[in-house]
This record gives C-alpha cells, sequence and structure tokens, in this order.
C-alpha cells in the first residue's frame, strides 16, 4: 500500500538530507510503527505519504514514494486527500471549522459525499472517540487532548484506505489514547485500513505494531522487522522492554501480560524489598521494607530537600467558570519549596486551567490564588516572571526569534541572567541544535526543549509545565528528569499536568488528581498511581503486588549491596 524506494530528502539550505536510503514497504491492513530519537526524521517520513513533502515543505525528494499506486511527486495532497489521512503533531493547525460536528463532516464535505452518508459516518465517528458530548462544542474551548481527537476523528469520517499519524496519543489521558489506539486497531483488523505511526511513547503503542520502522540517529538508513527484535537493537525502549532488557528475557516481552508471566522469578530475587518512588513532604526515600514484624523500614540514598521557609504557592477555594463550562470548583492546594507535583486526569478535567491560574492567565470566578504576597493575575509580567514560569502544552506560544541564539539572547536579557545560561539549558535538554536553526525547523520535542530553557533562565521559584513530555524521546525525557530533580533540589517547586504515568512515577512528589474540575485524590505518587489501574506505569503492573514504580528502582535493588 505504501512503498519508500531509496528515499532521500533535503531541505532548502541544509548541507545533509534530513533522511537517507528509505526504503521500506508498508503492506495494506498493517499498522506499522515509525519509532527513533527526536529529530531524526519521522515526521519528514509521514510528510511524504501524504505529499506534504515536499510539495508544501520544500527541499527535494529524492528516489520514489507511492500509496495506493500514485507516486506523491506527481500527486499533490489533494489528490491523495481520498486515499490518505493525516494527523499532524499539532491539532490546531489542523482545524479548518469552528465546532467539533463540523469539523468531523468538513473532509467528507471536500470530497462530495453525500449527506446521509455523511451523517452516519460522523455519528460513528463521535461514538467511537467518544466525543458526542462535545459535538456542539467550539474548539477552541477544548483541551488539547480533546482537541486531538478530534483531528483524528476528522480524518477517520472519510474513511481512508491509509492513516499517517504523529504522536497521535501525545496529548491524551491513559484512557483516551487506549480507546483511540483501539479504534486504531479495529480498523485495521476488520476494514483493512493501513496505519503508519510515529509514537514517542511507546509503551502505549509498541503492543499494537506488526512492524516497527526504526530510523536509529539523523541521516541513518531504517531498521525493519518484528517488533520485538528492532527493541533489541532500538536506542528508544518503553519501561517493559527496559525491564526485559535488564533482566535478560528472550524474547523481550512487549506487553505488560507477558511480561508478567516472566515476572515470578524477579519478584522473588527482589525478595521482600519494595521500591517506593518519589513522595511525600519529606525527604525522598527509596524504601528497603523489612520482613514483617519489625518495626520500621530503613532508609537509604535518601536526596534531601532544602528547609521549608513556607510555601511558594496557595490556592484556596478557587473556582473558575469558562463560559457555561465550571473548568475549575472549590480546589485546595499548597506547594511548598522543593515539591515537584503531577496534576493528573482526563482530558479536561482542568489541569491547564489550574496551570494558568497559577500563572495569572486566568481569573478566579471566586477564591484566590497567592505567590507569596502576588496575585499572579493583578501582577505585572515582568515582576511576575521572576515568580512563576510557565511552559505551554504548545511552546511556539513563547518563540518569536528567527533563530535559537536569538531566542536565547533575548531570554537571557529578560531574565537578567547571564550570556549564555539559556543556550547552556538547550544544550543540556537537547544537544545538537545549532544557533542559526529557525523554531520552526525544530521538531515538536525540539521547541518544547528550547521553550523550557527559555522559562527556565530567570530561574522561578515556581515551574510549570502542561504536557513537557509531548514530543520528547526517552532519552530527551531522562535529560528533562535529570534537570527538574536538580531543580527541585535547589528548592524550586514544580507543578506539571502530564498525561505521562511514567513521568510522574519518576519525578513527582505528589499526584493530585482531578475531575470534573474537583480534586479527587492528593497524596503520595505510590499511594494514588499504584491504586490506579489507569495511571499506574508499566513497572508497577508488572511487579503488582510488590510497589515498584520505575526500572531504575529496580535496578539499583539488584545490586549486590542492595541486599
Amino acid at each position: 500500500m505504501i512503498r519508500f524506494e531509496d528515499v532521500s530528502v533535503t531541505y532548502d539550505g541544509a548541507a545533509e538530507p534530513t533522511v537517507r536510503g528509505i526504503d521500506f514497504e508498508v503492506p495494506e491492513g498493517e499498522l506499522v510503527l515509525l519509532a527513533g530519537p527526536s529529530g531524526v526524521g519521522k515526521s519528514t517520513v509521514l510528510g511524504a505519504v501524504s505529499g506534504l513533502v515536499p510539495h508544501f515543505t520544500g527541499g527535494t525528494l529524492r528516489g520514489r514514494v507511492t500509496v495506493a499506486g500514485r507516486d506523491t511527486r506527481t500527486h499533490k495532497p489533494r489528490e491523495l486527500a481520498d486515499v490518505v489521512g493525516t494527523v499532524g503533531q499539532d491539532p490546531l493547525s489542523h482545524f479548518v471549522t469552528d465546532t467539533v460536528e463540523d469539523e468531523l463532516a468538513y473532509g467528507m464535505e471536500s470530497l462530495g459525499l453525500a449527506p446521509d452518508v455523511m451523517r452516519r459516518r460522523v455519528e460513528e465517528t463521535l461514538d467511537l472517540l467518544g466525543l458526542a458530548g462535545l459535538r456542539d462544542r467550539p474548539i477552541a474551548t477544548l483541551s488539547g487532548g480533546q482537541q486531538q481527537r478530534v483531528a483524528i476523528g476528522s480524518v477517520l469520517t472519510p474513511h481512508p484506505g491509509v492513516l499517517v499519524l504523529d504522536e497521535p496519543t501525545s496529548a491524551l489521558d491513559p484512557a483516551a489514547a487506549e480507546e483511540v489506539l483501539a479504534v486504531l486497531q479495529r480498523l485495521v483488523h476488520d476494514l483493512g485500513t493501513t496505519v503508519l505511526m510515529a509514537e514517542h511513547r511507546l509503551e502505549r503503542v509498541i503492543q499494537y505494531a506488526d512492524q516497527v520502522v526504526l530510523l536509529p540517529a539523523p541521516g541513518a538508513p531504517p531498521v525493519l522487522g518484528d517488533p520485538a527484535e528492532v527493541m533489541a537493537v532500538s536506542p528508544v525502549y518503553p519501561p517493559v522492554v527496559a525491564l526485559g532488557r535488564l533482566t535478560g528475557w528472550t524474547p523481550l516481552p512487549l506487553t505488560v501480560r507477558d511480561a508478567r508471566r516472566r515476572a515470578g522469578d524477579l519478584r522473588a530475587r527482589l525478595g521482600v524489598r519494595e521500591g517506593i518512588g518519589p513522595q511525600g513532604r519529606g525527604a525522598v526515600i527509596d524504601m528497603r521494607l523489612p520482613p514483617r514484624g519489625r518495626d520500621k523500614p530503613r532508609t537509604t540514598r535518601t536526596r534531601e530537600r532544602p528547609a521549608r521557609t513556607g510555601p511558594i504557592g496557595e490556592v484556596r477555594a478557587l473556582s473558575v467558570l469558562r463560559g457555561r463550562v465550571q473548568a475549575l470548583s472549590d480546589i485546595d492546594l499548597t506547594i511548598t519549596p522543593g515539591e515537584t507535583i503531577a496534576l493528573m486526569g482526563r482530558n479536561g478535567a482542568g489541569k491547564s486551567t489550574l496551570l494558568n491560574a497559577l500563572v495569572g492567565l486566568v481569573k478566579p470566578s471566586s477564591g484566590t490564588v497567592r505567590l507569596g504576597e502576588a496575585t499572579p493575575h493583578r501582577t505585572a509580567p515582568r515582576d511576575l516572571v521572576r515568580k512563576v514560569g510557565l511552559v505551554p502544552q504548545e511552546p511556539r506560544d513563547l518563540l518569536y526569534a528567527d533563530t535559537v541564539a536569538a531566542e536565547c539572547a533575548a531570554a537571557d536579557q529578560d531574565a537578567g541572567a547571564d550570556p549564555g545560561t539559556c543556550r547552556a539549558l538547550v544544550t543540556e535538554l537537547l544537544p545538537g541544535v545549532l544557533d542559526d536553526t529557525h523554531p520552526r525547523d525544530l521538531s515538536e520535542g525540539q521547541r518544547l526543549a528550547l521553550a523550557l530553557a527559555v522559562v527556565l533562565t530567570a530561574r522561578p521559584p515556581l515551574l510549570l509545565l502542561d504536557e513537557p513530555t509531548r514530543g520528547l524521546d526517552y532519552a530527551a525525557k531522562a535529560r528533562l528528569v535529570t534537570v527538574l530533580h536538580a531543580l527541585a533540589a535547589e528548592g524550586h517547586a514544580i507543578v506539571l499536568a502530564t498525561h505521562d504515568v511514567e513521568l510522574a512515577a519518576e519525578i513527582a512528589h505528589r499526584v493530585v488528581l482531578l475531575a470534573e474540575g474537583e480534586v479527587i485524590a492528593d497524596g503520595p505518587t505510590a499511594d494514588v498511581v499504584v491504586s490506579s489501574p489507569s495511571f499506574a506505569p508499566q513497572v508497577t503492573k508488572i511487579l503488582a503486588p510488590q510497589h515498584w514504580l520505575t526500572v531504575s528502582q529496580v535496578r539499583e535493588a539488584l545490586r549486590p549491596e542492595a541486599g
């Protein structure tokens, strides 16, 4: 159905091809996962299928890409629209109408489908993606995850034979991601739809893939094969594969179920030791639980927090009404120095609204928000930037200069920081980005890293991040975790809204779970996520009933000195 024949793409002004030697085939009715680190050209490969590369992006495409027998060099995207449906990383750039129902119908209208067919398919798609309750909502009022589902739905309604998806679950909560992936699997298995998908959160999608195409490095030829075989050599891999590599399981498990079946010996080796992740308001402790009957666990390798000098932020009885929607209702939250809090919950639960209230972008309908003596929505931006910083879901909202170097220079000046401060942070978060690169030419993950560096340049006591790992590969996420750990150790408070349960397990002291604008759980990470089937990380599911959260905890416990 899709055929790449020795394809390379070189963008205007680039010294080297972004991708080269791309040669593989996606058979009809298969789901093929495109994997690899950030910046290796996955979006370029996907764009070549829909004709966006090179017809809209510019540059030179060498070799041949065919979709259902049509050569994308001679067929522009509009001439491929009946066979290829595309959803990019940014759903906002995808929309052409104002409401959910109109957006779902637009693609079919463009193809001239009959009204009765359009009506039936819209209803089917609303049900498939759990959007029925949002059909009349303006798209601008939806959460990022809800917008992502609408974007996916809009390309499903024309029933294309090929779906091209770039990070389709990146903005979705775990339950919504499972729903979308189940729909894709149904399309593949029942209707013979061909799916080519790029996704960094491999723990969500690897089990659905028939084949994996790995782009191991920029400009390197792809590696194509069985998912387990490719994961054995891949530089990016999910926690279940990391645990399999650690323990030497062969073949590598790709699902929690397969790993649980092999984990008996591992549980025995771990014995009575039980790993608990960062949690609580005191020190972050890697606990070794003693046999039953002893009084207390002994603690080791403690990461101490700075002594508290009072809360950095306080939210009291906060309610926010946005139009006719009660976005937040009676929220109480205290944020202390050195504390990392993960806001979790389904799409539309109010996480982003709470972050926006903390940074002064949203005015409370009732209740109060205080950052020390400051009220965010009444504080001038030039003063607020040294108290709180927000990295939004769309990092481009913070970027306006023509080069990375110019962005960093402006950030240093705005923050009153030493020259080079921002650039050093960019290098730490995402090495290899050149000074003269335009922010629009960066991948989604690279833009996020740049925006984070811009915000961190001012070293605000309170750092807010909205879906900070969206678009980041595992290596970039590990670098982000290192930076955030260091900031917390210095006394910065961090509040992040995330659907990334693995990130919460790795970094959060507390998890605040939101539903319908209300707090339904607030406690130590292990207490909240372990008890939740939706928000438990893979390692927890594999090693239950023992309470391990991350592969790094298991690795540490298996060291000879850990016994």
